[in-house]
């Protein structure tokens, strides 16, 4: 399995960014996509995933309403469109895999993880 992320950036306060990630390797479509996040210092924290099967989502309670996950199954791209950024959202997003929906909601260690992108966001 790989999965290979792009996006990330640097942006002020207040703008948007959107990151892609393109799963390849799945066997079938019993399989969550989603996002975590690491910036120095601070624990990891799964922002968001959907499941493949029915699109499912799930997100953490700090960017619901600013982030939406969604995923084009024509280019089978996960998107994670983030709006309204604080600096808070500063940190390396990895674009991970569970095996299960549920794995991701209680925060269980991913089973595959993309190479990570940087957001920046400044004042």
């Amino acid at each position: 399995v790989q999965l290979v992320e792009s996006g990330g950036g640097l942006v002020q306060a207040g703008g948007s960014l959107r990151l892609s990630c393109a799963p390849s390797g799945f066997t079938d479509d019993d399989y969550t996509i989603g996002w975590y996040r690491q910036a120095p210092g601070k624990e990891r924290e799964r922002v968001a995933c959907t499941a493949r099967s029915d699109g499912a989502t799930y997100y953490l309670d700090s960017v619901k309403g600013r982030f939406t996950i969604s995923s084009d199954n024509t280019k089978n791209t996960v998107y994670l469109q983030m709006n309204s950024l604080k600096p808070e959202d500063t940190a390396v997003y990895y674009c991970a895999g569970w095996r299960l929906f549920a794995d991701c909601v209680i925060n269980y260690p991913h089973n595959y993880r993309g190479q990570g992108t940087q957001v920046s966001v400044s004042l």
